[in-house]
């Protein structure tokens, strides 16, 4: 400790580890990392308080300065849906038969109205066709319609953000979000072979791909996707030039599909033809009949979405609630649960900006009137989001202070067990918090659970090009505000 701390003040006086007298507040374990860093203190905000709003900050430093938050954004997002929707809230995905069933047979369309459901995934989406298989239908003689309206998002490169447009964390928000707008690649290496088995779900309409590729069997398991060199240029074929190391046993690879525009119609195609359907016409976009739907898709409840959103930083999910938002904020206390009414006329659309609104006004209304921060798109993937540690701060306390509190702060990550904070070094057990990452940007917000028996709301946000170095010191501050019963 003496060391890191004598190597702090070397810094310090070379202008690396301290920009002004504030910094002097900083604990010492925190300034040696950042000095590690070689990040200033100028570039971080840090706060630590009492979570029951009692008392003065046990640590304020440069609270009051809006930054870049990175993905702790998500907790204004899912703390507002949980306010305005409640933790029972769901999705539904209404579905028609639009015409008569006679001898497995749907004389008509298949329509699909997308409500935002952010877990329509692989799963349900096969529950929802092995419903309609249930009603006796087996083959579509007409189409497969799409009613996507409910959403209105401008169309982007999925690479516009950081030039990686098959990571599946830049997938665009969507009504009828299915699956992510992502494929699952599993390698299974066969016993005593010389090939790995592929499999894709899910199984996508005029794509083809190798149904296995070569072992290779010397050296450990490495950067095994770097090994299979694999090529998704072509959206209609995913090659692998390169082999898959023995010793890495069974691999799952999630990546976006490389033409997001038609992964709707091909996963739908292409999960109803591998269970035995049957369908004449295409997959297209349209609008949903104004009669009543045969049956509904109901999503889990938001409490269990807020979780996933949470613990593995989901930004897809944080936008589709953040839409929804936007979407249904005029019904949040209405009948139906919050949910519009499905049917061709009565399609409420939602836009980030309409999003935004419902959300500033929401902020107003049970944080603060009048310091509001700056949201993009909910999920803090975003160059523009802006708030500051004494935001947080406020946002967490009104969340501590609500029955919505176990709800939110089960969602977030348990330092050293589990989501996003899996491998922190700070003390195991000792907080829940959500992070946040981006380029020059790393944050942590939640709450830390003091040796004393309190809870205290911590947030620290940095600022800075060495940003992805400062894992130590925000471990280090974690430690630091756990021990509190040593306090005079």
């Amino acid at each position: 400790m003496t060391h890191w701390w004598a190597r702090a003040l070397l810094l310090c006086a070379a202008g690396w580890a301290c920009a002004g007298a504030t910094a002097q507040a900083l604990p010492p374990t925190v300034l040696a990392a950042l000095a590690q860093a070689r990040v200033t203190t100028d570039a971080v905000a840090i706060l630590v308080l009492d979570a029951d709003g009692k008392g003065a900050p046990r640590l304020s430093h440069r609270s009051e300065v809006p930054m870049n938050p990175a993905s702790v954004m998500k907790l204004v997002t899912t703390y507002a849906g949980l306010d305005l929707l409640g933790p029972a809230f769901v999705w539904r995905t209404p579905v028609w038969l639009d015409g008569p069933v006679t001898g497995g047979v749907l004389k008509g369309n298949l329509v699909i109205q997308g409500q935002g459901d952010p877990k329509l995934v692989l799963e349900r989406l096969w529950l929802l066709l092995r419903r309609l298989q249930g009603l006796g239908v087996q083959r579509i003689a007409g189409n497969i319609v799409l009613d996507r309206r409910a959403f209105a998002v401008p169309p982007a490169n999925a690479g516009d953000f950081d030039g990686e447009p098959l990571r599946p964390y830049n997938a665009a928000p969507d009504a009828l979000l299915l699956n992510y707008k992502s494929l699952v690649m599993t390698f299974m290496p066969e016993a005593n072979g010389a090939v790995a088995l592929v499999q894709i779900d899910p199984p996508l309409a005029g794509v083809r791909w190798p149904s296995q590729v070569p072992l290779s069997i010397t050296g450990a398991c490495g950067d095994y996707r770097a090994a299979l060199k694999a090529d998704f240029s072509d959206p209609k074929r995913i090659l692998f030039a390169g082999s898959y190391p023995r010793d890495c046993g069974e691999k799952v690879w999630p990546v976006a599909y490389a033409d997001p525009a038609s992964y709707n119609a091909r996963a739908l195609e292409g999960l109803w033809r591998s269970m035995g359907g049957r369908l004449d016409g295409d997959v297209r976009d349209g609008a949903a009949p104004d009669a009543p739907p045969t049956f509904e898709m109901s999503s889990p409840p938001l409490a269990e979405v807020v979780r996933d959103i949470n613990k593995y930083s989901n930004n897809v999910m944080a936008q589709q609630l953040f839409l929804t938002l936007g979407r249904s904020g005029a019904h949040a206390n209405g009948a139906n649960g919050g949910n519009p009414p499905a049917g061709a006329e009565t399609v409420p659309v939602s836009t980030d900006e309409s999003a935004r609104e419902v959300v500033r006004q929401w902020w107003q209304r049970r944080i603060n009137p009048s310091h509001v921060p700056v949201i993009d798109n909910g999920s803090g993937l975003s160059r523009q989001s802006r708030i500051s540690a004494q935001q947080l701060g406020q946002l967490l306390q009104t969340a501590y202070a609500s029955p919505l509190m176990p709800e939110l702060l089960s969602s977030l990550p348990l330092v050293g067990v589990d989501g996003t904070l899996k491998r922190s070094r700070a003390g195991v057990s000792s907080a829940h918090l959500k992070t946040g990452s981006l380029r020059e940007v790393t944050a942590l917000a939640g709450f830390v659970h003091g040796a004393s028996g309190k809870r205290y709301v911590l947030v620290a946000i940095v600022n800075h090009p060495n940003a992805g170095a400062v894992r130590p010191a925000l471990d280090a501050l974690i430690d630091w505000a756990v021990v509190d019963n040593q306090r005079p």
